[in-house]
């Protein structure tokens, strides 16, 4: 009877939920393999710095983008002030800026003889403005950029939770005699805890898997400690560790946010039916408040590293020159093309693999094998190297044929490959999410009319999943235009992408160089990012 279900449609799920599964597999095997030296020293000396910087860095990103996040959520779904419609869509603009840029304004604006320097001088002749200009490097640095990077996460869930509160939950505070914070408190806030924890849950994933503001501002952690295991000392099986530790880390987090809202219920405690919430005018110094707030969170996490970058740009025309930006340009747009095809392709067949055997051994093996989205790009990436490198030294010399290796490793091919782990999951329940509106009664209808499953698949599903291919295309291409980590390990020799060019400026302390391409990645990714608002916002 099983095997009846097992045609085409069902072997190719189930090999691209293998093929995705294998690098997630390999990482938790890791932990099983002998390491060289060099593991021992770590472990003796830097593995504990490695963890309390990367919990330092953890607590402080996610109560920063907590409290910006929220608050920002807060203003704009409940209350009426000039420039609250500008400020509903321009805040999700931060999602542009990746921690790593916005790290590179920061160092460029507030360093010795920096921007805040040259604007000090042009304002008040020359002084000794260094020893009174704050310096924001290091752990605050990191926090900073980081937390300005992702409170977009916090702040769209959040949003969307509240934008759909019912007045009847208002109602209820006043009916209490609550005053408006304390109904904040003890209703509004509670409401809206699991978008809130979804929120903060992503923020946490990110900001353990960040590497390049991390290692701008020379802060130790796992993640760091991944990359130079593998780059400076050529340890795969200690990276392999490191990269468990890490994914143990992440794990933690999803287990403590369960077990945290166990018991916990969410729904309105009314039963009187939905009703739209009335927004309060704000007046007075409140209305000043509100509009300060979210034009000083707008700036600093947009504003302010594009105009940085763009005053790096025209000073110093010369790194313009020299950037050559159509390559650049081309390589980035490449990546993003290739990539979605892959994935929007093979996550359709996936799709339709399980809609047509409806098996539950493959639908979990699929729930399985998205799980790489919640892995770091750098830890799949080393997963994906140990992986080949294992099936080449153990597989194909056995069998006597020529090595793999550089198909896979420092080549296009593998660094799709290793995107298609990475984001599999974002394609995968996008399309998921368009099958579920599409009945079973409409496929049972066109095997009646004498379709085949392919005919099926190619003229009725596929037009009808048109709008949300689209958005997952978009959104995709959002996430490899930014990507660093994936792209600076896999990327074949001398090809960069806008990402990589401005890191290794960076890492080279030339910001000035780094600012041309820096601009450019936020440029491209704020018009996708505008085209997509309107889903985003859900207005």
């Amino acid at each position: 009877m099983y095997l009846k279900k097992i045609n085409i449609w069902y072997l190719s799920s189930f090999l691209i939920s293998i093929a995705v599964a294998i690098p997630i597999v390999t990482v938790f095997s890791s932990f099983f393999e002998s390491t060289g030296n060099y593991s021992s020293i770590i472990k003796n000396t830097f593995l504990f710095d490695y963890i309390l910087n990367s919990l330092t860095l953890l607590f402080g990103v996610l109560i920063l983008t907590f409290l910006i996040g929220v608050g920002c959520a807060y203003l704009v779904s409940f209350y009426n002030f000039p420039g609250v419609t500008f400020f509903k869509w321009a805040l999700i603009l931060s999602f542009a800026v990746p921690a790593y840029i916005y790290a590179y304004s920061l160092t460029a604006f507030f360093e010795n003889y920096g921007t805040a320097f040259t604007i000090l001088k042009n304002l008040f002749g020359n002084g000794d403005y260094n020893s009174s200009i704050p310096k924001f490097d290091g752990m605050l640095g990191a926090i900073i950029s980081i937390s300005f990077s992702l409170f977009g996460y916090v702040y769209v869930l959040t949003r969307a939770s509240f934008h759909y509160q019912s007045q009847n939950l208002i109602e209820l505070g006043k009916n209490l005699g609550f005053s408006k914070k304390k109904s904040f408190i003890k209703i509004i806030l509670p409401s809206a805890r699991p978008a809130i924890v979804t929120g903060l849950s992503l923020v946490a994933m990110e900001t353990l898997s960040d590497f390049g503001s991390v290692s701008f501002f020379g802060i130790s952690t796992l993640t760091t400690g991944i990359y130079n295991a593998w780059v400076s000392f050529d340890d795969l099986a200690l990276a392999n560790r490191l990269s468990f530790y890490l994914l143990v880390f992440i794990l933690g987090l999803f287990i403590l946010e369960n077990l945290s809202r166990k018991k916990a219920q969410y729904h309105s405690p009314s039963k009187g039916g939905f009703k739209s919430k009335t927004l309060t005018n704000l007046k007075g110094y409140k209305l000043y408040l509100a509009l300060f707030f979210c034009s000083f969170i707008f700036f600093f996490s947009f504003l302010f590293p594009v105009l940085q970058m763009l005053y790096w740009t025209i000073i110093f025309p010369k790194h313009l020159a020299d950037l050559n930006i159509i390559k650049l340009f081309l390589n980035t747009i490449f990546l993003v093309i290739l990539s979605s095809i892959v994935l929007i392709s093979l996550s359709f067949i996936s799709n339709y693999g399980n809609r047509v055997s409806r098996s539950k051994f493959l639908e979990a093996l699929t729930t399985f094998s998205i799980s790489g989205y919640a892995i770091p790009g750098i830890i799949l990436a080393v997963a994906f190297i140990t992986f080949i490198s294992w099936f080449d030294n153990n597989i194909i010399n056995f069998f006597g044929f020529k090595t793999i290796k550089s198909i896979f490793i420092g080549s296009i091919f593998g660094l799709v490959v290793v995107y298609f782990v990475r984001f599999y999951s974002l394609a995968s329940n996008g399309i998921k999410s368009g099958y579920l509106k599409i009945n079973y009664s409409i496929d049972e209808s066109a095997y009646l009319l004498g379709y085949s499953k392919f005919k099926t698949f190619k003229n009725i599903h596929i037009p009808y999943l048109k709008n949300s291919v689209m958005l997952i295309g978009i959104l995709i291409a959002i996430e490899i235009i930014k990507e660093l980590p994936i792209t600076l390990i896999m990327r074949p020799f001398n090809f960069e992408t806008f990402a990589t060019t401005a890191y290794i400026y960076a890492s080279q302390d030339l910001l000035e160089a780094a600012a041309a391409p820096s601009l450019f990645l936020v440029i491209i990714a704020s018009f996708f990012i505008l085209i997509t608002s309107r889903y985003i916002l859900n207005d």
